[in-house]
């Protein structure tokens, strides 16, 4: 997956940044994430259709982030997609919205070559960070397939997935929780249950990590997408905060200017390595230019803002 470099879109205050973590440095199996295998002739045709990525020139062992959206252009799932032979693909997403998507998108299969099934139980994930990623990729793997996944403070990352019944890739243990707090810190968001169908894809900045492509054929509200990007209304975007104590994912975000009137979205959320919580918050760009945030409540805890680790792309 390549996480492109764009300009920013808008003036922000200056922000720190996230340090890198020497702790995130390990492996981890990733219980928290599901995999939906899709399988047939029509298996990268059908998903060309149907996600708002480009998996027509994606090659076997590559990756895309992608979004399912609906109707209304709002993501019902995000997913980490990889070809791993000629037609079989494999969705990485969150587990607990694997069954309620996967039957969702077989809805659209009809006269298609593909089938879409719940292969958590056969494909173990695995995610690594830190060290020499590079180096991890030039191992023969065998049945394994890895992909590199945007990096998190500092350190580069991937996704390891392999049979079930297979050797765990070596390397010293890494816990979940850091594992999910590079999640977070990467500023990229895995969509779970509590947030669904609640942002346009350009509300978690999926078109600036390459999770959007403006290019490729029709998919369910591409419309809806490109109006967005192309008649500058982006009016909300994600963001990397810290608070004290754990804010809810699904919580409101408060401005101190408006207090009464939320103005954005607690999504992910994780325990920071040095104390207290990180989480990705997507909310109205005005807010981040100043003032104090509240998760929760308008006198909730507060939210500190970190600068993104990428640029955003600009609205064209």
């Amino acid at each position: 997956m390549i996480i492109q470099a764009m300009s920013d879109t808008f003036p922000a205050p200056t922000l720190p940044a996230i340090a890198a973590r020497p702790q995130l440095h390990g492996v981890a199996r990733l219980g928290h994430l599901g995999v939906i295998r899709v399988a047939g002739d029509d298996a990268v045709s059908f998903l060309q259709g149907q996600l708002t990525n480009d998996f027509a020139l994606l090659a076997p062992d590559q990756a895309r982030l992608a979004a399912f959206l609906s109707a209304k252009g709002r993501m019902q799932a995000s997913f980490v997609g990889v070809v791993r032979v000629p037609g079989e693909v494999l969705l990485v997403c969150s587990r607990d919205l694997l069954e309620t998507v996967r039957k969702r998108l077989s809805m659209f299969v009809m006269r298609a070559k593909a089938k879409l099934t719940d292969a958590t139980d056969e494909i173990a994930v695995y995610g690594i960070a830190g060290g020499d990623i590079a180096a991890w990729a030039r191992r023969d793997v065998g049945p394994a397939v890895m992909v590199g996944l945007p990096p998190a403070a500092g350190q580069a990352r991937a996704l390891w997935l392999a049979p079930a019944d297979g050797a765990a890739p070596e390397g010293p243990a890494l816990s979940t929780e850091l594992w999910l707090w590079g999640e977070v810190a990467s500023g990229v968001a895995t969509l779970s249950a509590p947030v669904v169908d609640a942002f346009v894809p350009q509300m978690l900045n999926y078109e600036s990590v390459g999770g959007v492509n403006f290019k490729k054929g029709c998919y369910p509200s591409q419309e809806i997408v490109a109006r967005s990007q192309f008649r500058g209304t982006l009016k909300r975007r994600a963001w990397v905060a810290h608070a004290d104590s754990a804010p809810a994912v699904g919580a409101e975000v408060f401005h101190d200017a408006d207090p009464a009137q939320p103005c954005g979205t607690v999504v992910q959320v994780a325990a920071a390595p040095t104390g207290g919580w990180d989480a990705i918050v997507s909310m109205q760009t005005h807010a981040a230019a100043g003032g104090t945030l509240h998760a929760g409540a308008a006198d909730g805890p507060v939210l500190s803002l970190y600068a993104l680790p990428y640029a955003l792309l600009d609205d064209i």
